[in-house]
């Protein structure tokens, strides 16, 4: 068995899964050259979904599987050169603890103001005001696999009702009702925080739309953690400069980075992030157990057991 591992070194303990399986070659390597030449042997594949391209690709006519390190793996599907033949796997389950971590910061942060304070604090001006906490508020998340599940714990920590909207499960422990997609408007009303957490597919692209955004409350924050093109970011612009909206939490946009004449850069009531959700400084130890699952199975030829499939042969 021939591996490449094609990252920078920091999504995952080369070292160690090379003493888990000491009879495979497991190259790694984030030079292109390099990936390639030992590329053209490989059945597998180890990388961050977005930095594969079809030159990598074409270099390697005997791969069989690609392990992805990211959940998204839409990147993959625009790619000439993946065959139908070879299995496709994502790092779905392990960005739990960061992303929810980010999506309380935004929470936090957006409701308290603290861009504001930070303004304050260069200014040398001392200004206060009230100070909004996360008891019984709202909030919905759309999209509820296991990091919506992890959120959802993180949020009830603090005293918060949480909504689910997912037409894949009625009723999901930790939440106080699940509604169907369909009922998309009438729930984003309910919400104080609304967090995208869909993958980006044909039917969630512009999930979040005008109607959507004309359903929240003026003291509602949009928080968008899974794909840019999920939220119509025209009219989420729209809404913003007219305060129709209270704020936004954004780590993805519909071009990255955004042009620098997007007026999100510089609206008082948005925080941006460079699309980070998903980073850890314990993201190598977070996947190694995903990845010594799968690679054991996939080489014991027990494809059935192998976790977080998205393209099957």
């Amino acid at each position: 068995m021939e591996i490449l591992v094609f990252e920078s070194g920091s999504h995952l303990n080369v070292d160690a899964l090379r003493r888990e399986f000491a009879s495979f070659a497991i190259g790694a390597t984030f030079d292109l050259a390099e990936a390639r030449r030992i590329g053209s042997n490989a059945d597998v594949l180890v990388a961050m979904a977005h930095e594969v391209t079809d030159e990598l690709l074409a270099a390697m006519p005997k791969l069989r599987w690609i392990a992805a390190l990211t959940t998204g793996t839409d990147h993959l599907r625009g790619l000439k050169n993946l065959r139908s033949d070879v299995i496709v796997t994502s790092g779905r389950g392990v960005h739990g603890p960061q992303m929810s971590e980010l999506a309380v910061l935004y929470m936090i942060a957006l409701s308290r103001r603290v861009p504001e304070m930070m303004r304050n604090q260069l200014a040398g001006k001392w200004e206060r005001w009230p100070q909004p906490v996360l008891l019984d508020k709202t909030a919905v998340i759309v999209g509820v696999g296991q990091i919506g599940e992890t959120l959802a714990e993180r949020l009830r920590s603090f005293g918060m009702k949480v909504v689910g909207v997912s037409d894949a499960r009625t009723e999901i422990a930790g939440f106080d009702k699940v509604l169907p997609r369909a009922k998309l408007k009438e729930t984003a009303a309910l919400a104080d925080f609304l967090i995208v957490l869909v993958p980006l597919n044909g039917e969630t692209r512009h999930l979040i739309d005008a109607q959507v955004l004309d359903a929240f409350k003026p003291t509602a924050y949009l928080i968008n953690l899974a794909r840019g093109d999920v939220v119509d970011e025209t009219a989420l612009i729209d809404r913003l400069q007219a305060g129709r909206i209270a704020g936004a939490g954004l780590d993805v946009f519909a071009e990255e980075p955004p042009r620098k004449d997007n007026p999100l850069w510089t609206m008082p009531n948005v925080i941006m992030t460079p699309r980070i959700g998903g980073m850890s400084d314990r993201y190598a130890e977070q996947v190694l157990p995903l990845m010594i699952h799968n690679l054991r199975a996939f080489s014991e030829g027990r494809l059935k057991d192998m976790r977080n499939i998205v393209q099957a042969t």
